[in-house]
């Protein structure tokens, strides 16, 4: 695809990362670009790495859409802010999609999406293919225009998916769906609509990857033009990837390969998360057998199910990222010790009532923060003991005491962070320094 920018009056909405990046890709192909944000200059970092070619307006009312040819809206503004008036509507992953020449993988779901475009580029690189990732998780896709690659693997969220039009990746991967962003999307059906959109434009040359345990995900294959690779927890099924005898099996064209996880750091929800991976990497072409030897070196990343300190036989677990209920069922059912649960946040309008049985038997003290501490109280009822203790710093403080020698304490909070933190990645880097200052502190 190949979109024409020079001479276009184009509109950014936004300065956050992907709103400076989009900026400046356009104003550098000729676009005559205003760059607007609602904040203040100054509470907007970042500003002095765009163009001078950009007007930049900030701290006052977003321009009129109408008086552009083309909206570029960063994923946090919500359509209602321009969509009637917008000539022209191409977010920065639409954009990316009309000017990247590689092959994409792009990857979507509610919960595992980082870990699995950082699994499929580690897989591909371990093919010896030129791959990088991007989007969502922190670097903007754009950055990838023009880079030699033979791979764009792209994260890609129910926000950045609402404004794309004729992106058409090689391979789609959706990993999973529970409710998230209702708050934005207003119904389950319209956010499961936003993620589909991942498939719209596929033709029969391209693959997607479903998650084959989950309704929500795999009644969208009869959507697919292309090829189908289910994934998950036990197969066995005639295209796909599933979990056996601590392998992952994939099965491709009637040829079988087994791949082994011993020796990996992947547990839990990530084996699954492994498995899409290696679907993914095999349906864009890469050689499975190489593809699965990039396991033995995959990190996890930071923030999630994230082991930051023992202190007196008690193991903290950062697992920030947990931004809804979804994810943090996941993670208390990651761990067969006692749990001491450090939940709470910003609560997105999401239902909350999932948690009280997956705390159920599992969390010996549930101590809730922040602004979603009353809702959260109420949803788990006397599934397990809890307690409100404020913030995080407070909150490592009383599961120290709580704690016993084999205990978890996990920070997994089910909820938005921006009640108390700029970002899920500020609070868990709280939640690191404050397990820090216990061995200080003597608990």
């Amino acid at each position: 695809m190949s979109m024409e920018l020079s001479g276009r009056k184009v509109l950014v909405l936004g300065l956050g990362i992907s709103g400076r990046s989009a900026a400046a890709f356009c104003a550098a192909r000729g676009a005559s670009v205003v760059a607007a944000d609602e904040r203040a200059a100054d509470a907007l970092p970042g500003l002095d790495s765009i163009e001078a070619a950009v007007d930049l307006r900030c701290g006052s009312p977003l321009p009129d859409p109408a008086d552009f040819d083309l909206v570029v809206p960063s994923p946090g503004v919500p359509p209602a802010r321009y969509a009637e008036r917008a000539r022209e509507v191409a977010g920065d992953v639409e954009l990316a999609g009309h000017f990247l020449a590689a092959p994409i993988v792009a990857v979507t779901g509610t919960n595992g999406k980082s870990t699995v475009t950082c699994l499929v580029e580690a897989m591909l690189r371990a093919c010896g293919l030129r791959a990088e990732a991007a989007g969502n998780l922190g670097r903007p896709a754009l950055e990838l225009v023009g880079r030699p690659l033979d791979a764009a693997v792209i994260e890609v969220s129910s926000f950045q998916l609402e404004t794309t039009q004729r992106f058409a990746p090689r391979v789609a991967v959706i990993l999973n769906l529970s409710p998230d962003h209702l708050d934005r999307h207003g119904s389950f059906e319209a956010y499961r609509a936003a993620k589909a959109r991942i498939l719209a434009n596929q033709t029969a040359e391209d693959a997607a990857i479903l998650f084959r345990d989950d309704p929500a995900v795999w009644s969208l294959a009869e959507r697919c033009a292309g090829r189908v690779f289910a994934f998950g927890r036990s197969g066995p099924y005639e295209r796909g990837a599933w979990l056996d005898a601590g392998s992952i099996v994939l099965r491709d064209d009637g040829r079988e390969l087994r791949a082994p996880l011993d020796g990996s750091d992947l547990g839990g929800a990530d084996r699954l998360n492994a498995a899409a991976a290696l679907a993914a990497s095999a349906a864009l072409g890469a050689d499975p057998r190489r593809a699965a030897a990039g396991l033995a070196d995959f990190h996890l990343l930071p923030h999630r199910c994230e082991p930051v300190g023992l202190v007196d036989g008690v193991h903290f677990v950062n697992d920030s990222k947990a931004t809804n209920p979804g994810a943090a069922c996941a993670a208390l059912q990651r761990f067969s010790a006692p749990i001491v649960w450090i939940a709470g946040g910003r609560d997105k309008g999401l239902d909350f009532t999932p948690l009280a049985d997956a705390a159920r038997g599992r969390v010996r003290t549930a101590l809730l923060v922040g602004e979603a501490s009353t809702s959260l109280e109420r949803a788990l009822g006397d599934a397990v003991a809890s307690e409100r203790v404020g913030d995080v710093e407070a909150a490592v403080r009383r599961a120290a005491q709580l704690a016993e020698p084999g205990d978890v304490v996990l920070l997994s909070p089910a909820c938005a962070s921006f009640d108390q933190f700029r970002s899920f990645e500020e609070r868990g880097e709280h939640f690191r320094r404050a397990v820090a200052n216990l061995t200080g502190s003597g608990r």
